[in-house]
This record gives structure tokens, C-alpha cells and sequence, in this order.
């Protein structure tokens, strides 16, 4: 139980926590990461850990559906389309969203788990947030009328029960450090919905973990470190927590965002061959490879200190490099691996 609030464990964890041998000897780093894409669910990623929270709370409340909304590829909902299926529910997605010209990546992964997609055209008239909200009534009433019993999960699963999945895992990666002897361990992590980072900052402060934790923001924010600090305080709240916050607190940075929510881009791409080749490990054109590619830019500013110890949260993600926009910028750079004899 954690915070007072208990959880289906359902996952392989804990998480490798791995030393990547030859990307420290190259950076001049200890360099880590801590394998959350290896979750052993609808291919993996990070928001299983929240999910082992919703899919209690959605038992206990006899639902039958689990509905949560994101963008066409999201992660979140392939990975809800995973946990309804392994507990015998029904789900769904929706999205304001275009039809990317195929089902491919995580849109094939949420059929062939039985998900509902609802992809929501712009009409000119309201905003994204009115028609989200407009479909989510519209849906939910469909399926309830049918006779189900409908359960929200927000975007990301990012809100002040979903955060307790990374709550216990800065509390697992702790005990890792530990037992590992790995000294001021810099924790690096993506920052999307803002739950994973939250559930981590929200652990190091009230359980007085020695790590520190820089997120790196992979679209643009209006302001992220006010957003964040706002957010910890519906948690403390909820929780009745001791530590403060303020944004001037919050270690968030948004120089590597690229401009854009999942755009290609050629550095990011650049971070995921560097990964490929030197490690084996795969990473995404979204999350991870935005995050490793600004991890690479900071090593190479010196902004770690020589021998540091830097450990990547890797949150999944991986279905987003088959999606159309991403993969064929890769094939035409990859061609040149291609051989025919």
C-alpha cells in the first residue's frame, strides 16, 4: 500500500536497473538505465505501473470498460487496451485526431487487443478540449446504454492516483542504488502528461531519497515548472503530504523539445542509431529518443561531471518508430544497412 491507497500487482518488476558499458566509456559517464520498457504487458512502458492503481480502483467500482483518451498512437491507450484485456474488460480509446493513412504501430497493437478507437475530426467551430469532452460524454453514454460500466483514466494516466506508480518506483530504483553502491545518482526522465516525473519528484521529497531528478520536456509548455508545481499540490493535498514545493524547486528543462509534440526530427533519430549501435537498445522518436538525444547534447556541453552517475527512466514507447511519419524518414537514412546480392 502506498499512501493509503492499494494496487493490482500485476508486473514483472522490479525493473533492470543496467549499467550501458560502452555509452559511459564513450561519454565519460555512468551512465544507466532503468528498464521500464521492459514491463511485461501490450509490449511494455511505463504507464503500467500507474495502471496496476486505475485497473483496483475500476474492479472495485464494477466496471466493465476502461475508456482514456491521448493522441492516435498513444502509449497510454495501448497499454489500457492491455490491462483490460488481461482482466476481462472492454476498452477504449478516444483521440482528436486525423487517420494517419494506416493502422500501424499502436493503433494495430489496440486492435489486436480488442480496443475501440474513436478518432475525433476538427469541425472548425470548437476547440480540441470541447470536443474531447463532447466525445467522452458521447461514448461513455453508447456503451453504458449497452450495458456497460464505464471507467475514465485522464491522458497518461497523469493525475493524483496515477502518480503513485512512480511513487513506488523512485522507491524501487532507490533500493537498486543502494544495493548497487552507485553514487549521486542523477536521475533523468521524460516529462509528457507529467506523471511519471511527479510520482518520482513526489517520493525524493516526502521520503528523503538521495537522488536528484531532472525532466526533460519533449513538447512545448507554457509553463512547465508552474504546471508541475501545481500539480504536486493537488498530490500533497490528496495525501495529506508534508514537503513544499515551488516551481523554482522543480529541475525541468525545455531546450530540447524540438518545437512540436511527436515530430520527426533528425538529432532525435540521430540518438536512437547511437543507442542502437552502441547498446543494442531501442528507443522512441517521441519520448525516450528526445530525452536520450538531450542527454547526449548535455554530455557534450559538460554539464555532467566526468564519472557522474546518470540514470535514464526508459518509459517504452518503442510501437511509435513504426508509425508512418517516423519510419519513413528512418528507412530512407537506413538504406545504406540495406544489401541485396
Amino acid at each position: 500500500m502506498t499512501l493509503g491507497r492499494d494496487k493490482l500487482h500485476f508486473l514483472n518488476t522490479p525493473t533492470p536497473l543496467e549499467r550501458m558499458n560502452n555509452i559511459s566509456e564513450d561519454l565519460g559517464i555512468e551512465f544507466y538505465l532503468k528498464r521500464d520498457d521492459l514491463t511485461n504487458y501490450g509490449t511494455g512502458g511505463n504507464k503500467l505501473r500507474k495502471l496496476e492503481y486505475f485497473i483496483k480502483d475500476a474492479l472495485e467500482q464494477k466496471a466493465t470498460m476502461l475508456l482514456t483518451i491521448g493522441g492516435a498512437q498513444t502509449n497510454h491507450g495501448r497499454l489500457t487496451a492491455a490491462v483490460a484485456a488481461k482482466y476481462g474488460l472492454k476498452s477504449a480509446i478516444i483521440a482528436v485526431d486525423e487517420y494517419p493513412g494506416e493502422i500501424s504501430a499502436n493503433l494495430l497493437l489496440d486492435g489486436i487487443m480488442g480496443c475501440h478507437v474513436y478518432l475525433v475530426r476538427q469541425d472548425g467551430e470548437h476547440t480540441e478540449i470541447e470536443l474531447m469532452k463532447q466525445a467522452i460524454h458521447d461514448v461513455t453514454e453508447r456503451w453504458e446504454h449497452a450495458g456497460e460500466k464505464v471507467y475514465f483514466i485522464p491522458m497518461g494516466g497523469s493525475n493524483e492516483l496515477g502518480v503513485l506508480g512512480y511513487y513506488d518506483c523512485a522507491l524501487e530504483l532507490d533500493q537498486q542504488i543502494r544495493e548497487m553502491k552507485l553514487p549521486d545518482p542523477h536521475v533523468m526522465v521524460t516529462v509528457g502528461s507529467m506523471g511519471t516525473y511527479m510520482g518520482l519528484e513526489t517520493a525524493i521529497v516526502n521520503e528523503h531519497l538521495d537522488m536528484r531528478l531532472t525532466g526533460i520536456g519533449i513538447m512545448p509548455y507554457t509553463d512547465l515548472r508552474k504546471s508541475a508545481a501545481d500539480y504536486y499540490r493537488r498530490v500533497k493535498d490528496t495525501y495529506h503530504l508534508s514537503a513544499d514545493l515551488k516551481p523554482e524547486d522543480l529541475d525541468l528543462n525545455t531546450d530540447y523539445d524540438c518545437g512540436e509534440y511527436n515530430n520527426p526530427v533528425h538529432e532525435v533519430r540521430e540518438a536512437i542509431y547511437y543507442m542502437g549501435k552502441h547498446e543494442g537498445i531501442i528507443l522512441d522518436p517521441c519520448y525516450t529518443g528526445k530525452t536520450f538525444n538531450a542527454i547526449l547534447q548535455l554530455a557534450k556541453n559538460d554539464y555532467f561531471r566526468p564519472g557522474e552517475t546518470v540514470i535514464m527512466i526508459h518509459t517504452g514507447g518503442i510501437p511509435g518508430i513504426y508509425t508512418k511519419h517516423h519510419r519513413t524518414e528512418m528507412e530512407l537514412e537506413l538504406m545504406k544497412y540495406m544489401h541485396i546480392i
